[in-house]
């Protein structure tokens, strides 16, 4: 007994690749296929290789992010064919060609740049676009401005890119520039790291990819552009012209070899001639998010079946504060304006708000443990705090005055609840007047607050569009008048906004008996094994994202025990996401997967806490959030009270507006951490209280106490 534990303890949450053969990077490499368009309409599947950006996920579409416009255009070109579409996400640049020529995928949807040596190996598409090859720098460095200006700086680039090529070339003209590559491992925004701390002096980008990048990191610049305009686009094998000439025609219908303009002013007909929707949106919790690798939100989601109604692709534009917004609209970034918008006077003429499709309850709230208020009577001598420039804020400052408390302004917008709610709890003034909506959300993920009256007149929210665009606004009115309250409105608003607390009362929270966790333990103990993970450790995950009922469903589309979402499901192979056994199987898989992502040299137990903070929240926000961990001083390779401190302050506007994947709702992982680590101590306890190990010391332990040496 005390050997098998020994060797069980060895092997916890080592991180080992899955068995069985599987492409370099890629989630689930299926079997080798090949063939032209006749065998993938047999199939039923388009395999596409996508840039694993983040590991895997999209970062936070803000103007227009490149990979996540050829993603959505790849799914429109499987559509176009009736075909499902099957992502091969990978990691690094040189793994791309060798995937396609293998028969692993079929098509490369990529920034990939015509050149003489990779057209010797694959067919390119006609170009998707034109970009320059541009010399990234930090924006504190203000001595690179031209080539000359390389000379004895250290230049970082991927060895299988293009851009390898064209630095070799320069370096022939000057020998003193230091041309580094890449670092395996690292995804691209750690390069743009090193250079913002002074490790690398410059790197190179794609002209359209570094303006990804400028859209939301202020510690870059363009340094200058390197040579000519270079064609980029979509790749498939030799063998395929099939393929080939159906992705042609398909890209020559889309419009696509013209490079699409930032800025333009366009009514509704001219926009589904465009075939493209552009809406800003703030990146909060109740309009528009990344939550494990989807796009999500309500005013997104409402907004895309406007789109899909018009046969437009959604497009959303960020702003980075409230105070552009009419600007922007005006100057033609976008063509619609969100944000639970309050039909205020803007300040001039170019605006015109639709009619209103929400009205939102204000409410007094205090903390918890607070004695109940019926009105404004008992509010007296205490302070308020509200978000100012509304028409709620215009409505309390004669109750104020009338009634006797103080009111507080708090600058922000609807998306900062989340930072208002906690100052309210943690003391700094004594109630606190929220949207309903908001409420509803914030209570139904915390119980340290609580309602107490209805405070003031229901507010109304519209958008916005460009006075000019007058068949615009009749259709969005139209479209509210259709779908308000309809019983796509109505799941949509549960989904995003209403409690659901009463569905989680009726699992009992309880451990059945020693040795037996769940009604699921073998199935675990099979897969947690080809893993080589801790079964217990996997039951007390399932348990925090189900409570163990195969029939659990989360708003947002999570399915069963292990809570997977169908995209998931899909990569690792999931037929019937329905199954208890394949609904853990492919958790557990997923699981893995994520673990493989992250660094070996982490700590066993870092390891593990990071993969399960990326199954929760994503991988990007988990990447976001030891980047800020690194800003602040604190350990970016420890989650608890480090990098868990760091997701917490993603959820404020200050810092996820410079984080790739944007806002995270960072007590939601943390909390999930904490859940899982407490339950999977007493599991350990209850099925291992008599084992031992050796420790580091030589000496004897028992399981509970290796359980308190992983946190």
């Amino acid at each position: 007994m005390s050997i098998r534990w020994l060797l069980m303890v060895l092997l916890l949450l080592v991180a080992t690749p899955g068995c069985g053969e599987q492409a370099p990077g890629s989630l689930r490499a299926g079997p080798v296929e090949t063939g032209d368009l006749d065998k993938l309409l047999e199939r039923g599947v388009l395999r596409v290789i996508v840039p694993g950006t983040a590991l895997g996920e999209p970062s936070l579409p803000r103007q227009g992010s490149p990979v996540a416009q050829q993603r959505e255009l790849a799914e429109a070109f499987a559509r176009s064919l009736g075909l499902s579409m099957e992502l091969v996400p990978v990691f690094r640049l040189g793994e791309m060609l060798p995937l396609l020529e293998q028969g692993r995928a079929d098509i490369i949807a990529a920034n990939l740049t015509v050149t003489p040596l990779r057209q010797e190996r694959v067919d390119f598409s006609l170009p998707i676009d034109h970009v320059y090859e541009v010399v990234l720098v930090a924006a504190a460095n203000g001595d690179i401005h031209a080539v000359e200006d390389l000379a004895g700086r250290s230049v970082m680039v991927d060895r299988a890119s293009s851009f390898w090529e064209t630095m070799t070339v320069l370096r022939e003209e000057h020998p003193d520039i230091h041309l580094l590559p890449g670092l395996d491992h690292f995804d691209d925004e750690s390069t743009l790291d090193m250079l913002v701390a002074g490790q690398i002096d410059a790197t190179v980008r794609d002209s359209n990819i570094a303006e990804m990048y400028l859209s939301y990191r202020d510690d870059l610049r363009l340094g200058f552009p390197l040579g000519e305009r270079q064609a980029i686009a979509w790749a498939v094998r030799p063998q395929t012209p099939q393929l080939l000439a159906a992705l042609n025609r398909f890209l020559t219908t889309e419009k696509l070899t013209r490079p699409r303009e930032a800025r333009y002013v366009a009514d509704l007909p001219e926009l589904r001639e465009r075939r493209r929707l552009r809406i800003l949106l703030p990146n909060t919790a109740a309009s528009y998010f990344l939550w494990r690798g989807e796009l999500v939100g309500f005013e997104y989601e409402f907004a895309r079946r406007f789109a899909e109604e018009h046969r437009m692709r959604l497009e959303v534009v960020v702003p980075p504060h409230q105070e552009v917004l009419f600007t922007w609209l005006e100057e033609g970034r976008a063509d619609i304006a969100g944000g639970f918008l309050e039909p205020v006077e803007p300040g001039y003429a170019a605006v015109t708000f639709t009619n209103p499709w929400h009205h939102a309850q204000p409410h007094l709230i205090s903390r918890a443990d607070a004695d109940e208020i019926a009105d404004w009577d008992g509010v007296a001598g205490s302070t308020v705090a509200a978000f100012t420039g509304s028409m709620l804020w215009s409505e309390l400052e004669p109750l104020a005055t009338e009634y006797g408390f103080e009111l507080l302004p708090v600058s922000g917008i609807g998306g900062d609840i989340e930072d208002l709610v906690n100052r309210l709890v943690a003391g700094e003034f004594d109630h606190a007047v929220v949207e309903g909506q908001l409420l509803s959300m914030e209570m139904a993920r915390r119980d340290d607050v609580r309602s107490q009256f209805e405070a003031g007149s229901p507010v109304p929210h519209t958008w916005a569009v460009r006075s000019t665009d007058t068949e615009m606004l009749e259709a969005l009115n139209e479209f509210f008048r259709k779908e308000h309250r309809s019983a796509f409105y109505n799941i949509l608003y549960r989904r995003h906004f209403e409690d659901e607390r009463r569905l989680r009362r009726k699992f009992d929270d309880l451990v059945r008996s020693p040795g037996q966790l769940s009604p699921w333990d073998d199935v675990v103990q099979r897969y947690a094994d080809m893993h080589d993970f801790d079964w217990r450790l996997i039951v007390a995950q399932m348990y925090q994202e189900s409570r163990f009922d195969p029939t659990a469903r989360s708003p947002m589309g999570a399915t069963g025990l292990m809570q997977l979402m169908p995209r998931t499901a899909q990569q690792v192979g999931v037929q019937n996401i329905d199954d208890p056994v394949e609904n853990i199987r492919g958790g557990v898989a997923y699981l893995d997967w994520v673990r493989q992502r992250l660094p070996e040299d982490l700590s066993v137990a870092d390891r593990i806490w990071f993969t399960l903070a990326a199954y929760n929240a994503g991988v990007g926000h988990v990447l976001d959030a030891r980047r800020l961990a690194a800003q602040k001083g604190w350990d970016s390779d420890r989650w608890f009270d480090n990098v868990e401190n760091a997701m917490l302050l993603l959820s404020q506007r200050k810092y996820h507006s410079q984080a790739r994947h944007g806002y995270v709702r960072g007590s939601e992982p943390v909390a999930y951490l904490n859940n899982i680590s407490a339950r999977f101590k007493a599991y350990v306890q209850l099925t291992e209280d008599q084992a031992t190990f050796t420790d580091a010391n030589g000496g004897l332990a028992t399981g509970q106490e290796f359980a308190e040496t992983i946190r």
